[in-house]
């Protein structure tokens, strides 16, 4: 992108959240932390399950501009109940795409749809930006779509690993000490 550039792209909802609350360097992580430290990302949408033809997973859109209109903020809209059942797959329906569209262009934190975030914001919670961990839906947290969830739990046990082996080490080192 040229210094003007903005770009949309639709990416797996792990691509803003993978690897936050790891130890040490993760490779995801790391590229949204000069995203955002860079003030790339404009805003995150979380789309609704089953749209699409080679997953049942929901999406997430991810807006880069290097022009944005409210720098060191981040809208992030979760659109995940903003669908109509189909068959074989569901769609976003004019309203819906209405819906998520104003959300966007007036720069609108609703409750259940929509919160703006900062820079610092983003960083507190480990560059994760998943709309879903900002916005509740219907007041009540949202439940994860399996793919986030397997994520996490994937994430989780990494962690567990790694805890257990600075536990080990730190075994090894007050065994080598001579403490019993």
């Amino acid at each position: 992108m040229n210094e003007t550039g903005r770009m949309a792209v639709v990416l797996d909802t792990g691509a803003v959240s993978r690897g936050s609350g790891n130890q040490g360097s993760n490779r995801e992580r790391d590229i949204r932390k000069a995203f955002v430290e860079h003030d790339l990302i404009e805003a995150v949408i979380l789309l609704p399950e089953n749209l699409f033809y080679n997953t049942t997973a929901p999406g997430i859109i991810l807006v880069v501009n290097r022009q944005k209109r409210h720098p060191g903020e981040i809208l992030l809209i979760n659109a995940s109940q903003q669908f109509a059942k189909g068959r074989p797959k569901n769609y976003l329906t004019e309203e819906h795409i209405k819906t998520i569209a104003n959300l966007y262009h007036n720069w609108e934190a609703r409750e259940g749809l929509s919160a703006i975030i900062t820079k610092d914001e983003a960083a507190r919670n480990d560059y994760n930006l998943s709309p879903s961990r900002y916005v509740s839906v219907n007041g009540s947290e949202e439940t994860l779509p399996l793919e986030e969830a397997l994520v996490r739990l994937e994430e989780a046990e990494e962690e567990r690993a790694q805890a257990e082996e600075n536990l080990r080490e730190v075994l090894r080192v007050l065994l080598s000490l001579g403490w019993r």
